[in-house]
Formats: structure tokens, C-alpha cells, sequence
């Protein structure tokens, strides 16, 4: 008898971890905030934002927007896509045809424009263009102390409207003076990893100078940084500025 309810306790107990095991393994990628974002409004602005890892971001809302696709797990069908500039980690041809339709529109750079295929936009510095109802303008990203993304490139960040909400995606860039004078942000999603771009405390005083009502860290995990430059870059802004940090989906 006593062999017997062993062998039952044991069952249960395999049966019990077998169940957790598949259930945490079936639950959905889950958005986090390490700071703030706690509002019904934050929630309601970020809802429809989704951090693929490094700069890329897939947005939704009128439309599907993916910027600087890069490590694509999963096939999807893109309205918009974003390029920033053709370094291999944001201009990737073959993590674009993972996303891109019959009628996808890409708006990058002209020296990305060569590596692609499709319906192509080019688009530098100071350009604003709409693509299928969603107005896009192309603002300045460049390095100030070191030379990875130099100022004569006119490699660009983009500042978009979707839903009503004004987004910036800063690229690969510094701490620069252009920052003063992007107005009425309500998302800025800006790299903090150093090394390429800015620092997290650099990425501190580009956001004092935006004022966004959330911004939303990236550039780290990937190439280079780690989660300790978005902690560091949050930490930094608590009380001053809403950030949200989210995870990887």
C-alpha cells in the first residue's frame, strides 16, 4: 500500500510539472515596464508597440510599421518599413523579405535604397513625405566623437504619426544639437548603449531636451549593451520623464 501511494504521489507530481512546463511555454511574449508606465494613458500608448530586439520595433495602428528590421523570427507582411541607415544591422535585405508584401513601401537612405527591392522611397535629412496616409519626416542622426556614423552621410532618425501619437525613432546616433528642436514627441525611442551611439546618460540629456511622454530605450542586447543601460537610463529619468522598458518579443 505504501509503495502504491508513492508511485500515485509521484505521478501527480510529474503530471503537475509537465502542466506548468507547457503552460509557460504557450503564454505570450509579455511587455514589461521597469519604471513608471504604471497610468492607463502610458498603457494605452505603448499597447501597439512591440521591441523585436536592438532597433527594431514593429508598431501598429492604421498601419504595420517595422523599423530597421533585423533578426526577423517570423514572417510577417509589413504596410512600412523604416531603414535608418545601411549598416548590416539595420539594413538587412534578407530580414526585409521576411516582412515585405506585394505592397510594402520602404523608406530609406539612398545608399540602402541599392541593396533593396520592391517600392522603394529615398529619403534624407529634413525630407517629409506620407506613405499610405502616414506622414513621415526624416531628421539627423549622426556620432559627435567618433566616426561610425559620420554627419556627411546623411544617414537619418524618422519622426512618424500613428494613431494620433507623434513617434521618434532616433537611428544610430549622439547627443546631438538637432535634438532641441524635435516639438511635440510623444514617443522617443532612443539607443543607449554607447560604444555607436550615445550613452544611457548621453540618451538622458537628449530626452530632457525632447521632453517625449514616454521614451522607450533600445539599442543594446544585440551588437553591444545590455539591460543595465536601459536600468541606468530609466533610473536616471524617474520623476522627470515616463520611460518603459520593454522586453524582447
Amino acid at each position: 500500500m505504501k509503495k502504491f501511494l508513492i508511485i500515485i504521489i509521484t505521478a501527480m507530481f510529474v503530471f503537475l510539472c509537465a502542466a506548468i512546463t507547457s503552460a509557460e511555454k504557450s503564454s505570450p511574449p509579455k511587455k514589461s515596464k521597469i519604471l513608471g508606465g504604471n497610468s492607463e494613458e502610458v498603457k494605452t500608448m505603448i499597447k501597439d508597440i512591440h521591441w523585436l530586439g536592438h532597433d527594431t520595433f514593429k508598431i501598429t495602428g492604421e498601419k504595420v510599421i517595422y523599423t530597421d528590421p533585423f533578426k526577423i523570427k517570423r514572417k510577417d507582411s509589413a504596410d512600412i518599413i523604416l531603414i535608418t541607415h545601411e549598416h548590416f544591422d539595420h539594413c538587412s535585405p534578407d530580414d526585409v523579405k521576411k516582412i515585405q508584401g506585394q505592397n510594402t513601401v520602404i523608406v530609406a537612405t539612398p545608399d540602402c535604397a541599392k541593396k533593396l527591392t520592391g517600392s522603394v522611397k529615398t529619403i534624407k535629412p529634413g525630407d517629409k513625405i506620407t506613405v499610405s496616409g502616414i506622414e513621415i519626416e526624416a531628421v539627423p542622426a549622426y556620432n559627435t566623437n567618433k566616426q561610425f556614423h559620420t554627419k556627411d552621410k546623411r544617414w537619418v532618425g524618422y519622426i512618424f504619426t500613428v494613431s494620433g501619437k507623434r513617434i521618434y525613432i532616433a537611428g544610430d546616433t549622439d547627443y546631438i544639437p538637432e535634438m532641441k528642436t524635435l516639438k511635440n514627441i510623444d514617443i522617443a525611442m532612443l539607443p543607449v548603449s554607447g560604444t555607436y551611439v550615445m550613452t544611457a546618460e548621453e540618451a538622458v540629456k537628449a530626452a530632457l531636451d525632447i521632453k517625449p511622454k514616454i521614451a522607450i530605450p533600445m539599442h543594446y542586447g544585440s551588437i553591444v549593451g545590455n539591460k543595465n543601460d536601459a536600468d541606468r537610463f530609466a533610473e536616471k529619468l524617474k520623476g522627470k520623464i515616463e520611460v518603459v522598458i520593454l522586453n524582447e518579443e
